[in-house]
């Protein structure tokens, strides 16, 4: 490697395989084409395609994706539970995987593994109970402490 005050190059063999702006603030920077070929197509992909993808299941299934997109910092990271969320229509049906992110929505479930385990254990077709409801509501209540209570 080669650092100078305006670039950073990078050898192999004597070779110059990459070449960069010297960036000096904190992160990183990552050009598609020096990614691996696997990768490169994730690049391609926004939370507004995952979201338009799930739109085609369902407006709820469309909802708990861009909730599933919103608990990440970095929306990326949540795309391969978004993927996994929309192939568990491919083996229960788009209408059973709606049902579950009907369901996931009123009780707060957010994930790939708690869409999975509703479609698994038949949860998409019982109504949500009222002590479901009120176990997933985060109100803003005297008796709730919240976090910093326990610092």
């Amino acid at each position: 490697m080669r650092f100078t005050d305006q670039t950073v190059e990078i050898f192999y063999k004597s070779k110059r395989i990459a070449s960069h702006a010297r960036k000096y603030t904190y992160g990183h920077t990552t050009l598609i084409e020096h990614m691996p070929k696997a990768h490169q197509k994730y690049a391609e992909w926004t939370p507004e395609r995952i979201i338009n993808w799930a739109l085609k299941i369902g407006t709820v299934t469309s909802q708990l994706v861009a909730k599933v997109i919103a608990t990440k910092e970095h929306p990326q990271l949540a795309f391969r539970a978004c993927l996994g969320i929309l192939r568990l229509g491919k083996s229960y049906g788009d209408k059973r995987l709606e049902a579950a992110c009907t369901r996931a929505l009123k009780i707060g479930a957010y994930s790939y593994k708690s869409i999975a385990s509703i479609l698994k254990n038949n949860l998409d077709q019982v109504p949500v109970t009222k002590s479901e409801m009120l176990t997933a509501t985060k109100e803003i209540h005297e008796n709730v402490r919240g976090g910093d209570y326990f610092n």
